[in-house]
């Protein structure tokens, strides 16, 4: 087994670190497409086992990734709690209805009884383990509450998510009561994830950028904490808040392992700030991908050089749907060669 990744989350020394991508299973890969054009559409994917262990090891195969992450959404979360969504071509999810009242609360199931209707997710999970073989890890992964209040609210992306954070300042003891159901169905979805045989789990908050440092305490990572104490122990728990540079204090303070970084924050800065508390992980540009190899090499040395062991390479976000595969398997290959 490939277990690099595992014994830098368990602070153990490693002769390289070891890399992936957010979104590595996707448009990137041919494999991927040609998967993808004879469902009917996304979510079908998301919900065959069989097909969604595919192209969950597709990268393993085809980039030489030391992980391979669970295919899946983080919008079946809303669903299995009652709030249907759709994944519309080129402009993202989009829910028909939004929590607007108490009584759209109140409606929402939660918990067990919610994670307990994810059983495709689970059954994921054991076929992708089956054929992964253990090869490399699998990570498991669910939306942050924060993140998933904001789809809740909104019905779609955003660029402000201004719906959502009215509703903070119009009705926080509802807010509350939502981000708790969320909490409570997240925990039990983590929790079965881990029974299943994910190797850790990673927690995307991709909208905490929108809040304020305050706010983010309130309606942020008090539900992510506690979300990580409800886990088994010593599970390897990585968490991404992205944009939320100025927590970076309560961020440190989180029982978990690893913490992620976008882009836009310096990577010296970090190696500055965590200064060994937390493993890192991320946070070269995205677009990096897009250059050619000499920039690509440089950007990545550049990276490499600043960390001396606890670090986990990635992009500080997602890969890009048409970044070209070359870039993609450079960066990887970049990072494979690399020597402490």
């Amino acid at each position: 087994m490939n277990d690099i990744l595992l014994k830098t989350l368990d602070g153990q020394l490693v002769e390289r670190p070891p890399v992936w991508l957010m979104r590595q299973a996707g448009r990137i890969l041919p494999q991927y497409r040609a998967v993808r054009s004879n469902m009917k559409s996304f979510k079908d994917l998301v919900k065959n086992p069989v097909k969604a262990a595919e192209v969950t090891i597709q990268p393993v195969d085809e980039l030489g990734v030391d992980a391979a992450i669970l295919f899946s959404d983080i919008l079946v979360i809303p669903e299995a709690m009652g709030l249907d969504y759709n994944l519309v071509e080129k402009k993202g999810p989009m829910f028909p209805t939004t929590i607007q009242s108490w009584d759209d609360i109140a409606a929402l199931i939660d918990g067990e009884e919610a994670a307990l209707k994810l059983e495709y997710v689970y059954n994921a999970i054991t076929e992708t383990k089956d054929q992964l073989n253990d090869r490399v890890p699998l990570i498991g992964f669910t939306g942050a509450p924060w993140t998933l209040f904001c789809y809740m609210l909104e019905g779609e992306g955003s660029k402000t998510f201004s719906k959502a954070r009215r509703f903070l300042y119009q009705h926080p003891e509802w807010s509350h009561k939502l981000l708790q159901k969320i909490s409570a169905t997240v925990a039990e979805y983590l929790k079965i994830q881990i029974e299943k045989g994910v190797d850790c789990v990673q927690i995307f908050d991709s909208w905490a950028g929108c809040l304020g440092t305050q706010q983010y305490h309130e309606f942020g990572l008090k539900y992510i904490r506690w979300i990580l104490e409800q886990l088994p122990e010593n599970t390897r728990t990585i968490v991404f808040s992205k944009g939320a540079h100025a927590s970076m204090e309560e961020l440190l303070d989180l029982p978990c392992k690893a913490l992620g970084f976008d882009w836009q924050i310096e990577a010296e800065y970090i190696a500055s700030q965590v200064n060994g508390q937390k493993v890192v992980q991320g946070n070269l540009d995205p677009c990096v991908l897009y250059a050619d190899n000499e920039e690509i090499v440089r950007s990545t040395q550049r990276l490499l050089s600043v960390f001396k062991g606890g670090h986990i390479v990635n992009l500080g976000h997602g890969v890009y749907p048409d970044t070209p595969l070359s870039g993609v398997k450079k960066f990887v290959d970049e990072v494979k060669s690399f020597r402490y």
